[in-house]
């Protein structure tokens, strides 16, 4: 199991689809998961330190989570079945509880724990990025950088 860091989100045209890019935090290996524009909204305005005035749902389910007196120690990335991300969220006392893994990262986030991804994801789904392609990700943060929560807004929105 490789501890894993988002490098962030970025929407992909022309699909307009959100796309979360996780890089192994002592290794290689990228790790691109599609999810949907409410989570990728989420995990941006944790990274860019944005609060709202009343919390959105990840927030609350951290507070919830503390008011219950538990302790979420980790997310795992466990499995990818038929294109298919699965993830876990992982508790004191060993309680686990099924969840996506977009959910699961934008509350790791909130929560400051680690993810965590098994290797046998990485090995089907991991994406090593050649030297000559780094400039893309140097591209991606930027992106990140100057891209608002808005953004991720789909038209029915």
């Amino acid at each position: 199991m490789s501890e894993m860091r988002v490098v962030g989100v970025r929407v992909e045209l022309p699909q307009n689809q959100p796309i979360l890019l996780l890089r192994e935090a002592e290794g290689e290996r990228y790790l691109p998961i599609w999810i949907g524009s409410v989570e990728a909204t989420a995990i941006a305005l944790e990274q860019q330190g944005v609060r709202p005035a009343r919390p959105l749902t990840h927030d609350l389910l951290k507070d919830v989570i503390g008011a219950l007196g538990r302790e979420l120690e980790q997310v795992r990335i466990t499995d990818l079945k038929e294109g298919t991300f699965f993830a876990e969220l992982v508790f004191d006392g060993d309680i686990r509880v099924s969840a996506r893994p977009s959910d699961s990262v934008a509350l790791a986030l909130r929560v400051g724990v680690p993810i965590h991804a098994e290797d046998s994801v990485l090995q089907e789904a991991g994406l090593i990025i050649p030297d000559e392609q780094e400039d893309e990700v140097e591209k991606f943060r930027e992106f990140l950088d100057s891209v608002s929560p808005e953004d991720f807004r789909g038209a029915d929105t």
